[in-house]
């Protein structure tokens, strides 16, 4: 991949590193915005608190004995009717003494581009002593209220920042002279907080530069962290592409250091196994429709060949021959009735697979079963039909459904047992959470690799596929589609030439 593409791909507004690196840089900028916004307003605090404070100790290092002398000479008087901007109040009505930096009374007091005055006890009298300022012009009369509370005032430091009409913004520290435990004064000291803000826009012009810079580096080390970040994403990414449906055998690495990506690969790898297990199901039982349409259609087909040779024979003259037209219709009656179960098998089954209809009652199984004795005997012949139940065994079954059950299991075993020396039992028990029903018998028995198949339809353990009783090979089928309605299951133990054994489990009412 050429550098201009991966340029491409990276910057490309869909793609996850683009919005990721644009996200993030974003919300870094939108921070450092705020902390901009947040040292901006702290630090001009600061710095006027840091002012104010320089020039309260400028003022406290005058003795209090001189601003009382200074009060008493000075020769400004500014009354209350007097509005400050008056040009009674000006600097150039001062006397020189008070435009003077206080060198006439004994001491040093330099405050550049200020103006400081001076206000008695009450807070009437306002004299201007000095006016070193050429920005911030007649110095602001506050209220008689201001002052009195800074003459009162617990606080160590008394300042406030005025915003006038006309001139810049000015920063007013009062301070209250003390005598002998009293108030005798307030000096109030005006500058322009134009330096200061100048110092404060250099401090925040310094702190954007440097967040810019931060962006911009920033950025440079996000991209390569974020691409080897990404690259377990991209790793997934390419083992997708190689997964088609003959390939679903393929599975994500599942340990690669990050928990979202690991999860993401394990939640892929399920979808892969369950996406297999389908493919496989469908493919089992597009086999399984395959082997079940070829076995009907040749279960089908040969009791329709045997009634059409029938047919073709009594055509060609046996209808007038009484022994071959009796033999004829008894085969061609023999065969349809073979024909008809096979069709009304494949009909329940098919029932039973789309929509079964079952009626659970609570009841007794082995009266069930005592009821249908004669008629078992009956269909046993001569073989030894022996029952052991237990009684008061009582479970939840659809009682024609469960005669069935029964009638298949029983019809299978005398098939399967000599007609002389064949023994047949039924046994009713109980088990863990169940009723126990077992059909066994001395037959033949069934081979082992058989008995995983024997419950599929149409499946025959001979391979000629010829029985000597007849049959499909749906009885089994229907008898585990019943058992499975009920909630039970169904299984078979079988030892070759000793015998074999069905057992059927039903859930008692309290476990269904």
């Amino acid at each position: 991949m050429t550098p201009r593409i991966r340029f491409r791909r990276f910057f490309d507004p869909k793609s996850l590193r683009f919005q990721l690196l644009s996200r993030s840089l974003l919300l870094m900028a939108v921070l450092l915005v705020v902390i901009g916004l947040f040292q901006y307003v702290f630090m001009q605090r600061f710095i006027y608190q840091s002012k104010a404070t320089s020039i309260q100790n400028q003022i406290q290092s005058v003795p209090p004995d001189a601003w009382q002398q200074m009060t008493s000479k000075s020769s400004v008087n500014v009354p209350d009717n007097i509005p400050d901007n008056s040009p009674d109040n000006s600097p150039e009505n001062a006397s020189s003494e008070n435009r003077g930096n206080g060198f006439k009374h004994g001491f040093f007091f330099f405050i550049p581009d200020s103006t400081i005055a001076l206000i008695d006890g009450e807070g009437r009298n306002f004299s201007v002593i000095s006016n070193t300022s050429m920005s911030v012009g007649n110095p602001p009369k506050l209220a008689e209220q201001d002052y009195q509370d800074a003459m009162h005032s617990k606080q160590r430091l008394t300042y406030k920042v005025l915003n006038q009409t006309v001139g810049d913004e000015q920063l007013i520290v009062l301070q209250p002279i003390q005598m002998r435990g009293h108030s005798v004064g307030v000096v109030q000291v005006s500058l322009g907080t134009k330096p200061l803000k100048d110092t404060l826009i250099q401090q925040l012009l310094i702190f954007l530069s440097l967040a810019l810079l931060a962006l911009i580096g920033g950025m440079l080390a996000f991209i390569p962290v974020l691409r080897k970040t990404l690259v377990p994403l991209s790793k997934i990414v390419e083992t997708v592409e190689q997964i088609d449906v003959g390939n679903l055998a393929e599975r994500l690495p599942v340990e690669q250091g990050q928990m979202e990506i690991d999860r993401l690969a394990i939640s892929f790898n399920g979808m892969l196994e369950r996406l297999e297990s389908s493919f496989e199901a469908e493919k089992e039982a597009k086999e399984q429709m395959r082997r079940f349409v070829a076995d009907a259609s040749h279960e089908l087909r040969t009791p329709l060949t045997s009634i059409h040779g029938f047919l073709e024979v009594l055509l060609r003259g046996a209808m007038n021959q009484p022994d071959k037209l009796n033999k004829s219709l008894k085969s061609m009656y023999a065969e349809s009735e073979r024909m008809k179960k096979l069709v009304q098998d494949l009909l329940l089954l098919a029932k039973l697979d789309r929509s079964p209809m079952i009626e659970l009652r609570e009841g007794e199984l082995d009266s069930i079963i005592k009821e249908m004795a004669p008629q078992l005997r009956v269909l046993a012949g001569n073989r030894k039909v022996c029952l052991r139940l237990t009684s008061d065994l009582r479970c939840r079954f659809d009682e024609d459904k469960m005669k069935q059950v029964l009638l298949n299991l029983f019809h299978n075993a005398v098939q399967h047992t000599d007609s002389e020396m064949g023994e047949i039992q039924i046994s009713l028990e109980t088990a863990i959470g169940s009723v126990e029903l077992i059909v066994s018998d001395n037959g033949s028995g069934i081979p082992d690799e058989h008995l995983p198949y024997l419950f599929d339809r149409f499946y025959r353990s001979d391979s000629s596929r010829t029985r000597k009783y007849g049959g499909a090979g749906l009885g089994l089928s229907i008898t585990k589609s019943i058992v499975e309605l009920h909630g039970g299951k169904i299984k078979v133990e079988s030892v070759a030439g000793v015998g074999t054994s069905f057992h059927v489990w039903l859930p008692i009412p309290d476990k269904l």
